[in-house]
């Protein structure tokens, strides 16, 4: 499994509009961080989780030219907002994109992206298979996914686990039963927001106490924000098996 990191930001991205800080001006390209998100190629297939405003900046940057299907995470704008640039592959490929979601989230999408759904569609709109999602095994085109249930603060999010790699984002919470699904990693791909404390996401600390909990080979944290610090300091003070994800960095598991 070849996994491709489009995106390792937060919400805003970094650097973030009219800010100063040292990290939004920093020349070191591990500190730009598009909105987060993964491509994987697995089996013959080449997949993504999210599409976030990035995602055509990403599949340019990346020169991918085939996207099987897709897996949301939830409904945010910074994780579904790119979704009308499928339509490139939907010309591409002569086929709709089939996309897997929660229920909530899939409600989100038929509501954000209300033309695309419609009976009498207006010429070019994406064309898109949605399929709601339980938090139960399924497959996808002969790749079996577990879904991971998560606490986006009060929110239903979605994580999911693919053969010994897990990715998960813009958590804030795993129950004591979603964590048994973790168990065994080669990979953890987790969110570390920043240094502080969070309502909404894990910060460094607990993302960290995470990491040494499940004891995956590797673990790569994303969904990071110019809080946490310059990618470098904290990236050197972090375990060799517990790293900060970068913008096109290219990893593979089992």
């Amino acid at each position: 499994m070849k996994i491709t990191f489009l995106g390792t930001g937060t919400s805003q991205g970094v650097p973030v509009i009219a800010c100063d800080c040292v990290v939004c001006q920093s020349e070191n390209e591990k500190d730009k961080r598009l909105r987060s998100s993964v491509l994987i190629e697995h089996q013959d297939k080449i997949f993504v989780i999210d599409t976030g405003p990035d995602f055509r900046q990403q599949m340019l940057r990346e020169k991918v030219k085939r996207v099987d299907f897709i897996l949301l995470t939830h409904e945010h704008k910074d994780h579904i907002a790119g979704l009308d640039d499928i339509r490139a592959f939907n010309y591409k490929q002569k086929e709709k994109m089939d996309i897997y979601a929660n229920k909530r989230t899939c409600c989100a999408v038929r509501t954000e992206f209300a033309y695309a759904f419609e009976r009498k569609k207006y010429p070019g709109v994406p064309e898109i298979n949605l399929y709601q999602i339980k938090n139960k095994l399924f497959n996808v085109k002969g790749i079996s996914i577990l879904p991971i249930h998560l606490m986006h603060m009060k929110m239903n999010i979605t994580g999911f686990r693919i053969g010994n790699m897990a990715y998960i984002t813009d958590a804030s919470y795993i129950s004591d039963k979603e964590m048994l699904k973790l168990q065994n990693l080669d990979m953890l791909i987790l969110n570390a927001l920043r240094i502080k404390p969070h309502q909404s996401h894990f910060n460094l600390q607990q993302a960290i106490a995470i990491a040494n909990q499940l004891k995956p080979k590797q673990t790569f944290f994303t969904h990071i924000s110019q809080l946490i610090g310059l990618h470098d300091e904290i990236n050197a003070s972090l375990p060799p098996n517990i790293q900060l994800a970068y913008d096109g960095l290219v990893v593979e598991s089992d």
